[in-house]
């Protein structure tokens, strides 16, 4: 069974969210890829610098997403960008792809040497605001990894997406979701509030981390204040928007708020 320590190097592991600039094609992209591989890489090497254990990349900037296939330009980019941070930074390393753009994430971490992705869709449909997710990606997926022979970069299936609908699948506890994510291969499970920077319910975090047998990671909204709790059911814990100016995900690194969350982090641990 995969543990935390095989994905993050390390138990209780605090990994930090590098949203990548808006890439070519995508309505907001206004810099140069140079710019945005700059701005990335000093993110990063910022948040190992404090204390993070890892980091992950995500083109979170690349609003509005597009479900599933997101073209050869933001394939091309993240790769980019993503080998100047594994380049930069000696630490375990993860990448996300959005929306759902799964195989293009395990296709971009197997290129640049990361450790993990995170999967969107791995089990049941949902309704997002990218549309209808209404096939599963698990099996595709896994077969993907095995075709690449990119078996050693580990899965962690989110198993709620955020802004999403899950009315289709209301009668499917958490716990169940959880136990069918880990059934159809996930190395991992990610649990998340019900958007980005949105505290994921303490209930829910419980519910995960009884139900799972692989590690669960908190995908948002944790705060200084709340990693103590989190982590006393919680494996590893992501963290993007509440390291940034104002709390807002779009705006800089506030380097007093990494230093904050890399403390109570440690208090944590001890």
């Amino acid at each position: 069974m995969t543990s935390t320590a095989d994905i993050f190097g390390t138990g209780k592991a605090l990994i930090g969210m590098v949203h990548v600039g808006a890439l070519p094609g995508t309505p907001r992209h206004s810099s140069s890829l140079r710019k945005i591989t700059e701005r990335a890489v000093r993110e990063a090497q910022l948040l190992i610098a404090h204390g993070f254990d890892g980091v992950m990349i995500e083109n979170m900037h690349d609003l509005p997403y597009l479900k599933r296939e997101v073209g050869p330009e933001i394939v091309a980019g993240m790769t980019l960008v993503g080998q100047a941070v594994r380049d930069a930074i000696d630490t375990p390393m993860g990448v996300q792809v959005l929306a759902g753009a799964n195989r293009a994430a395990v296709a971009v971490a197997h290129t640049i040497g990361a450790q993990f992705i995170r999967a969107e869709g791995f089990v049941y449909s949902a309704i997002a605001d990218e549309g209808f997710f209404d096939e599963a990606d698990a099996g595709p997926l896994l077969r993907y990894r095995r075709a690449i022979g990119a078996e050693d970069v580990y899965v962690l299936a989110g198993v709620k997406k955020t802004h999403s609908s899950h009315a289709l699948t209301a009668d499917v506890a958490l716990a169940e979701t959880v136990r069918t994510a880990e059934f159809c291969g996930a190395d991992g499970v990610i649990v998340t509030g019900v958007a980005t920077g949105r505290a994921a319910n303490l209930e829910d975090v419980k519910e995960a981390a009884a139900a799972a047998k692989t590690p669960v990671v908190i995908g948002s909204g944790a705060r200084p204040e709340t990693v103590v709790e989190l982590f006393s059911y919680a494996d590893a814990i992501v963290v993007g928007a509440s390291l940034k100016e104002r709390g807002d995900w779009s705006m800089p690194i506030d380097e007093e708020r990494v230093k904050a969350m890399v403390s109570a982090a440690d208090r944590a641990r001890l």
